[in-house]
């Protein structure tokens, strides 16, 4: 059985809504029929009922998410109801699992033409009840709220690994000694590089804002901000001694992204030329408490799957859950150019809505290299509960 290159004919994504923002009035399996809805719709000369499957991530799955968002997505968006869909779930990678699933899928010949992506609703993202061991308790019971992180932690994970996400941050910054200065440079870059973007249109072929929504552009980049306003805000997880803040991390946010991938008879019946080719990918997993470093190996070996290295990059999009942990990942990259690294900004200022960011990242390089016009770029997320996801690309 030969083995079928597999393109991105195209890509989008909503603006990134904040916590409580713009989108928050917006169900998630709205968004992610959006983002479905206007991926086909800019490829008119493609059937859509040429869709094998659609395949979203989808990290929560707690509340309106729920039974399968990416069936939900495309009846939503009015596909024929012959088009499958799978959601899947590696919770901060899960939306670049969806893509490397969907590639694997057409790479092997069970589809020629895939839809992959991921959403998240992080504002709305419900609280849960756990159900009683016993009926009709008559003492109080607890919420638990699905929005982020641990939550009815099974009592037989040792306690290390159950930590914080953001005191998992504060670990790999005593790791390699990252100051809060350091920190908040690298947050401060991260806004006046999407700021620039979004000011140059760079954006422009990708977003697709959600009708009705006044929302132009990401919700959460701060234009204004500098070194100063950041070194006013306090420790999150640590109240003495810490250094990571809400300025230095990612955001909670809302959105979805979502893209076109075909084999050699998808591309010929869309009439596109495609942004670029998948080649590689490789998942890893580390320490729990350590996961923001999980990308290290993971983008090694994705690369060395690909015959290629860090200094073949054209460009390179790491989800900055923290701005330590990506510090952290790049101080165990010494052969790579940081300058390349989340050239239009990144999750610090754009956001991390959980399900979605890993199919952002994935657009976001194809875009960029079908810019450029040539080259190799590389896509990759650390992933709570210790592991590391890449995905390498080529134009």
């Amino acid at each position: 059985m030969s083995i079928r290159d597999v393109y991105i004919v195209d890509a989008v994504r909503t603006p990134i809504g904040k916590f409580g923002g713009a989108l928050a009035s917006v169900r998630p399996d709205d968004l992610a029929a959006h983002v479905v809805r206007s991926l086909v719709d800019r490829s008119p000369a493609l059937d859509p009922a040429r869709v094998d499957d659609v395949y979203f991530g989808d990290a929560n799955g707690a509340g309106e998410d729920n039974r399968d968002v990416a069936r939900m997505a495309v009846l939503l968006a009015g596909l024929p109801v012959s088009v499958p869909g799978v959601t899947v779930n590696r919770l901060c990678g899960s939306g670049l699992e969806a893509v490397i699933q969907a590639a694997r899928a057409i790479a092997l010949g069970d589809a020629s033409v895939a839809i992959a992506g991921g959403v998240e609703s992080m504002s709305r993202a419900p609280w849960v009840l756990q159900k009683p061991e016993r009926a009709f308790p008559a003492g109080h019971q607890q919420l638990h709220s699905t929005t982020l992180g641990w939550r009815m932690t099974n009592p037989r994970m040792p306690a290390e690994w159950t930590v914080a996400l953001g005191e998992g941050a504060e670990l790999i910054a005593d790791k390699h000694g990252i100051t809060r200065e350091r920190q908040d440079a690298f947050a401060l870059a991260s806004h006046r590089k999407a700021a620039e973007a979004w000011a140059k249109g760079l954006y422009d072929d990708e977003v697709v804002p959600y009708p009705g929504i006044e929302l132009g552009r990401d919700e959460c980049i701060r234009d204004s901000t500098s070194m100063e306003a950041l070194a006013k805000l306090k420790p999150s997880f640590r109240p003495q001694g810490g250094t990571v803040t809400a300025g230095n991390s990612s955001p909670l946010n809302d959105g979805a992204a979502a893209l076109l991938l075909v084999d050699e008879e998808g591309l010929r019946e869309t009439g596109r030329e495609p942004l670029a080719r998948i080649r590689t990918s490789a998942v890893t997993g580390i320490e729990p408490q350590l996961f923001g470093l999980g990308p290290v190996e993971a983008a090694r070996r994705a690369l060395d799957k690909a015959g290629r290295s860090f200094g073949d990059l054209r460009t390179f999009e790491l989800n900055e859950a923290f701005a330590a942990q990506s510090l952290g990942c790049l101080a165990e990259w010494p052969e790579l150019d940081p300058e390349i690294v989340n050239p239009r900004g990144g999750a610090v200022a754009i956001g991390h809505p959980l399900g979605a960011s890993g199919a952002r990242l994935a657009g976001s390089v194809a875009h960029q290299l079908a810019a450029a016009g040539s080259g190799t770029g590389l896509a990759a997320l650390c992933i709570g509960v210790g592991q590391g996801l890449a995905l390498v690309l080529e134009r």
